[in-house]
């Protein structure tokens, strides 16, 4: 008997199911997989060897491919994750064959405000404690293949600094590379936000003077913001990664050239970190439905989307396949979109936008809630005001997917506190412009609850799409960033700082770099660059301060407002609230 979610907290619902879930073997066989394809690590996670199964069904149809994203979130998100798995535990309820792909939770947010990328309630997928707390090693392979490049750049510096061309050449077969300093496109990566490494200084001079290392301003990153991260979720093979991975563009020389991983000769080393990674990994849901997990989160600063391979796999085990892109459809519907459709040749044939009442009502002018703090009681009383107003950014969104060519489904993913009024009038402003609405109950019911959301989903897969690209790659990269600004965001235009003019300039000019697709970095809280503009702000231009190189991933990624690929840790962080039960050894507080 599941516990009851508006009693019980996320982690005590995980744990009572785990007494029974299945062992890792029975998923694997609802999924259809051979004891070859099935790399067990322990009774309940597993890796998948997608070669063989790729391999095995090439000649399969695939399945329906579902998308999940949401309208501009609170601080404290939309549901996204409870909601594709909801949705997942509804299709298993009318008797679909399903799987989902997520993405694996980082450690910033689970140990910040925002908690692990489980679910929520009595839609989840577990084991929470290992899934939540570095799963099967992913990210930590991702830290120490993009580290392993920082140590390349910066030891090289020290070397062609100490020594000259003859003595580089004799003692290692180096040839000068004569890198810029300060010119360097990479920093560190750590799993944890960290405010404090945002902006540093390393290799200050100590004991050992010239052999501590060259002194540079650096800068840490998140490590799911790391190209690496997004070469997990682009590759299609290893082949693919290990090239991808030797055009990664760490710094430049002086002379403005790009300097590669493979002009480090570290590429190769980097690459075999991430052998074992590029397998997805399996896992289930509360009601026993196949979960894969690939790639991470963060669409704000990243990519935002579960793996190509792991859709591919899903595709061809499930006749209905579910996967996830990180936040609002401004940034993750529209990087699946752009980027991940692109790349793969997939095209969905179906995509969901998630609202929640009460992010509807922070919209339409409801005090915006603080991470760490009680929920305004505004949110606890009925508004249909508030609600109606907030609509227009979910109808935003119903556009934006649209413009893809794809007809949306609206998913009220319902809380207890909502009402029957606030339901109503979300159900019917969506259905005046032609979206199909689903009421879903999954948090609080689990599958039983999204039986409605199943049905509507199943039913939007069986149009005819006319699925789009928003813009082509040879099309001028300024002409692209004020496309999507425009179509997308809803700004007046673009406006560029001087140091994003020159590294455009630079991009453009280079015809490896200049045809990569778009990798919009902007806040997720808004439509706009501007998080407290909720809504759907009226009369701002886009702010573009810098543009990044991700030669490995295909990327061109422009940076907008102030933004940071370093999120911090707030003033009432969840690693507070997490402890282990030295009698049981299970590990509690994880949300």
């Amino acid at each position: 008997m599941a516990l009851d979610p508006t009693k019980h907290a996320d982690w005590e619902i995980a744990q009572e199911a785990e007494k029974t879930m299945l062992t890792i073997y029975e998923i694997g066989e609802k999924l259809g997989l051979t004891n070859e394809e099935l790399l067990p690590q322990g009774h309940y996670i597993a890796k998948i060897d997608f070669r063989k199964v790729l391999d095995r069904l090439k000649d399969k149809p695939d399945g329906k491919y579902i998308d999940v994203t949401a309208i501009s979130p609170t601080p404290l998100g939309e549901g996204k994750s409870t909601s594709s798995m909801g949705l997942v535990q509804g299709l298993g309820k009318i008797g679909k064959s399903v799987c989902a792909a997520v993405r694996q939770p980082s450690g910033g947010p689970t140990m910040n405000i925002k908690g692990s990328a489980a679910g929520g309630g009595l839609a989840q997928c577990i084991p929470l404690t290992p899934f939540s707390l570095g799963f099967t090693g992913d990210i930590n392979a991702i830290m120490n293949a993009h580290n392993l490049a920082m140590v390349a750049l910066t030891s090289r510096l020290q070397h062609e600094r100490n020594y000259t061309d003859e003595q580089l050449e004799r003692l290692s077969g180096m040839e000068r590379l004569d890198i810029d300093p300060t010119n360097v496109e990479m920093g560190w990566i750590m799993d944890f936000c960290c405010q404090a490494l945002r902006n540093i200084i390393i290799g200050i001079d100590g004991v050992n003077g010239k052999s501590d290392g060259f002194m540079m301003r650096s800068k840490f990153g998140i490590a799911v913001s790391s190209e690496v991260m997004a070469i997990l979720s682009v590759a299609r093979d290893l082949k693919d990664m290990r090239e991808r991975m030797g055009k990664i563009v760490v710094a430049y020389t002086k002379k403005g050239k790009p300097v590669t991983t493979e002009d480090l000769q570290v590429a190769g080393a980097m690459t075999a970190w991430m052998v074992d990674a590029l397998n997805p990994s399996l896992m289930q849901t509360l009601e026993g439905q196949p979960v894969i997990v690939h790639a991470g989160p963060f669409a704000n600063i990243a990519i935002g989307q579960s793996s190509i391979i792991a859709d591919r796999v899903g595709l061809k085990l499930a006749d209905y396949h579910v996967t996830e892109s990180g936040f609002g459809a401004d940034i993750g519907f529209e990087k699946f979109w752009n980027l991940k459709c692109r790349f793969s040749g997939l095209k969905p044939d179906c995509a969901v936008v998630v609202a929640t009442i009460r992010a509807l009502k922070c919209h339409g002018g409801a005090p915006v809630p603080v991470p760490g703090k009680p929920m305004p009681e505004e949110y606890n009383s009925e508004n249909v005001e508030w609600v109606a107003k907030g609509c227009d950014n979910l109808i935003h969104h119903i556009k934006t997917v649209r413009k893809a060519g794809i007809a949306p489904v609206v998913c009220i993913n319902a809380f207890y506190t909502d009402t029957d009024a606030e339901i109503a009038k979300v159900r019917e402003l969506c259905e005046a412009v032609g979206a199909r609405v689903a009421l879903s109950r999954h948090w609080e019911h689990g599958g039983d609850g999204a039986i409605e959301f199943a049905e509507t989903v199943v039913e939007a897969c069986e149009d005819k799409t006319e699925f789009k690209l928003l813009y082509e790659l040879d099309m001028p990269i300024k002409e692209r960033i004020e496309l999507i600004a425009k179509e997308v965001y809803g700004a007046d235009g673009v406006d560029y700082s001087a140091e994003a003019n020159r590294a455009i300039d630079r991009i453009q000019a280079d015809p490896e770099l200049s045809n990569m697709a778009m990798c919009m970095v902007k806040t997720h809280l808004s439509l706009s660059d501007n998080p407290a503009l909720k809504g759907v702000p009226k009369g701002w231009r886009l702010s573009i301060r810098e543009v990044l190189t991700y030669g490995g991933a295909g990327f061109i990624v422009p940076v907008a407002g102030t933004i940071s690929l370093m999120p911090g840790t707030g003033s009432n962080p969840a690693f507070k609230r997490i402890d282990v039960n030295v009698e049981t050894g299970k590990v509690e507080g994880v949300f």
